[in-house]
């Protein structure tokens, strides 16, 4: 029997819709929304009608029904700690990502959108490896104060897609390898894998690298003074500073790695700067996962958008080749690694797991 697909990948200002049968790809959409369009919604939670009409319609214009759709997938959202792997939607999980109560991310639409849609529909709707996959070491999740741990927090679906890529491109089983998987996006993941487990991570919320509208690791003596000077109103407008207007924007007024490197190219040497110091961290963060598996790394994956940029990953290939063999695989899988998943998990080859 041949599995019709339904992949749904909520961005911040896109929606990537896929169908697939069995393994390959038949129909597939980036639909972009604008500031416009997205204005109106005060929460993340509150654009979802409007992007569950955006897949229905792109659907729907395309010839394709929602009666023949076999299971339908959704990026996963902020949810609870939890291992990797395919998880069905349930109530726990809406919960959690309408209230946001493991915080505010595009993905949270991942499992409601998908539920919403498999309702009508009356098949399985499924998420896989969101961003709050926890398999962290109990060493890892120590800091320097008790009552600040560690977290896991990262881009678990593209690093684990591209690992096994490579291992299979390799002859190898992913979880026989020792890999740092560099995910460059709007966010940076640096994740040591060891065993099939992701067994560290930068958390690219509150550390590690800048990135083109993230802040990255910053002093904290000096954010603590921040913090208190009167300058934002409240934790959110700082947060919302760190989180979405810090790294690159807040530098050089730009989020698109493009335009900053234009900049540098026609002589500005402020952005020169500011483009190296964040490879020069990325590279620096790579050290770091090395040193969690001992050195003993067999590749160093960089992957995702940023991946493109030739200036970045030379920068950082010449800094940590003497690590580890470094293979470039630019862009993101997410769309075939969720379908994948849900074509193992319907034909009862990996577990569907349940949220609690």
């Amino acid at each position: 029997m041949t599995y019709k697909i339904l992949v749904i990948n909520p961005g911040g200002t896109s929606t990537k819709i896929g169908v697939y049968a069995d393994k390959q790809n038949i129909f597939e959409k980036n639909v972009m929304h604008t500031q416009e369009e997205l204005a109106p919604f005060i929460r993340i939670y509150d654009q979802r009608d409007y992007r569950t009409a955006v897949v229905y319609n792109t659907l729907k214009e395309n010839g394709i029904s929602l009666s023949d759709i076999d299971v339908i997938i959704g990026r996963g959202g902020m949810g609870k700690p939890i291992e990797g792997g395919v998880y069905a939607v349930n109530e726990a999980m809406l919960e959690d990502v309408k209230n946001a109560s493991y915080g505010e991310h595009a993905a949270n639409l991942g499992p409601i959108i998908a539920k919403g849609l498999a309702d009508v529909s009356k098949v399985p709707a499924l998420i896989m490896d969101p961003v709050s996959v926890d398999e962290m070491e109990p060493i890892a999740r120590i800091s320097g104060l008790a009552e600040l741990p560690r977290i896991s927090m990262m881009h678990t679906l593209n690093s684990r897609a591209v690992a096994k890529k490579v291992a299979q491109e390799k002859g190898k089983r992913y979880e026989d390898l020792r890999l740092i998987v560099v995910h460059l996006g709007s966010g940076i993941s640096i994740t040591p894998h060891a065993c099939g487990r992701m067994i560290d991570c930068n958390n690219s919320f509150e550390a590690g690298p800048m990135s083109p509208d993230r802040a990255g690791s910053l002093p904290a003596k000096s954010l603590v003074k921040l913090c208190y000077s009167g300058k934002y109103a409240d934790a959110t407008e700082l947060t919302t500073k760190i989180n979405r207007k810090g790294g690159l924007y807040d530098h050089l007024g730009t989020k698109d790695l493009r335009e900053a490197e234009k900049m540098a190219q026609d002589g500005n040497e402020y952005a020169e700067l500011v483009l190296n110091a964040m490879a020069y961290q990325i590279a620096k963060e790579i050290g770091a996962m090395a040193t969690v598996l001992k050195g003993d790394v067999d590749f160093i994956i960089i992957t995702g958008g940023m991946a493109y940029s030739e200036r970045l990953v030379n920068y950082v290939t010449e800094s940590v080749r003497f690590i580890a063999p470094v293979i470039i695989k630019p862009g993101e899988k997410e769309l075939d690694a969720l379908a994948y998943g849900a074509l193992c998990a319907i034909r009862g080859e990996e577990p569907i797991k349940v949220y609690k």
